[in-house]
């Protein structure tokens, strides 16, 4: 009974470094490996991985079984490619050498999805997963403190914001007490974490190169960009105005609805107002417009709709908005009373207005892009 002892390597580390063509197969021919691939990188461990196979296939050979050590990488750029160039390589080595079985030797969660390839061409008896011991002594700890602050980037994410803390923490404590300053301090250190974790301040960077190259372009949004942060304003401003006379009476949820009821229709026109603008570029810059630019004003008049409608609900049913009230209607021989409506049944109309308009812009969508809803659905 023979043995194959296989190191899988899916990123190409050990062809990388050692230039060597893969694969590579028998004992002394793998021990020059180990040389070559720990000279290229003494930190890698590749070198653990080929030293583990070579064991395997030693204490095999001591239990006088037939082995055989060979070492298989993804020679190619793509994932794919590199699954597929492990594949050829197998199957080169088992018709050369005839395994009846084989075991797989890895040092990585990445490698390891390659033991089903192995599998459909071979019995593997085993998988041999290569965990290296990292020292815990000091000096390793002085080693990985003297790597992090030589990283600048490291150090100005992480000391100086720690420090910044470190020096306010005290001077707040004194001023306003140890519940105002941990509080401050957790809002400044929540505030850099969203800064840095939505690359915020990337987005400000681009930023006048992107309003630049909109204005040298006579894109349409630029203008309408700044038309929906005017609308927005005024949004925001009448929301303040009609919340203003709530907020003595300490409803903070009635406050809020009060400010979210004005505010809305605001807001949702200016962002009616952005997305035609990018709608317009869209069309402008291309032949044909993808659904998601045709769809995104239905979208957010849709969504405006709704909102309102549950801020009018909470509103009415506290009193203090008006019901809306129907007149009477007289159409032809026929006379539709007078129709007031409640909470609930204003809520519902918003409802069915918004759900409505979300339908005819996938219509619409459909209909302009040339494609229909089932074609869609088949793609």
């Amino acid at each position: 009974m023979s043995t194959l002892v296989v190191c899988v390597d899916r990123n190409d580390d050990i062809g990388r470094k050692t230039g060597l063509e893969m694969p590579v197969a028998g004992w002394e021919a793998v021990q020059a490996l180990v040389t070559d691939v720990g000279l290229a990188d003494p930190e890698d461990s590749s070198v653990n991985c080929l030293l583990e196979a070579l064991r395997v296939a030693r204490d095999l050979r001591d239990e006088d079984e037939e082995s055989m050590v060979a070492v298989i990488s993804g020679t190619a750029d793509t994932r794919v490619g590199a699954d597929r160039a492990v594949a050829a390589q197998l199957d080169d080595l088992i018709a050369e050498h005839h395994p009846d079985s084989t075991i797989i030797v890895i040092d990585s969660a990445e490698d390891e999805r390659l033991v089903p390839i192995v599998e459909s061409r071979v019995r593997v008896d085993a998988v041999d997963r290569v965990v290296v011991r990292q020292a815990r002594d000091i000096e390793s700890t002085y080693y990985l403190l003297k790597q992090f602050l030589a990283d600048e980037e490291l150090r100005q994410t992480v000391l100086v914001p720690t420090g910044i803390a470190l020096i306010a923490f005290p001077v707040l404590l004194l001023r306003l007490g140890l519940a105002m300053a941990t509080s401050a301090i957790a809002a400044v250190v929540g505030l850099f974490a969203l800064y840095k974790g939505l690359a915020i301040g990337s987005y400000f960077r681009n930023l006048p190169g992107e309003a630049r190259d909109a204005l040298y372009s006579g894109r349409v949004s630029i203008v309408t960009y700044v038309v929906a942060v005017g609308l927005s304003l005024i949004g925001v401003f009448a929301g303040a105005l009609r919340a203003a006379p709530m907020d003595s009476t300490g409803n903070v949820l009635m406050t809020a609805m009060a400010f979210v009821f004005e505010s809305v229709p605001w807001i949702a026109v200016a962002a009616l107002t952005a997305s035609m603008g990018r709608l317009l570029d869209e069309a402008i810059r291309n032949d044909s417009v993808r659904n998601s630019y045709l769809n995104l004003p239905f979208g957010v008049l849709a969504v405006g709709l709704v909102v309102r409608g549950f801020s009018a609900y909470f509103l009415q049913r506290a009193g203090n908005i008006k019901p809306v009230v129907i007149p009477q209607i007289m159409v032809g021989q026929t006379t539709i009373q007078r129709l007031t409506l409640d909470p609930g049944t204003r809520l519902a109309v918003y409802v069915v207005l918004g759900v409505l308009v979300s339908l005819i812009g996938v219509r619409v969508a459909s209909y302009i892009s040339g494609t229909t809803i089932n074609e869609e659905l088949v793609e």
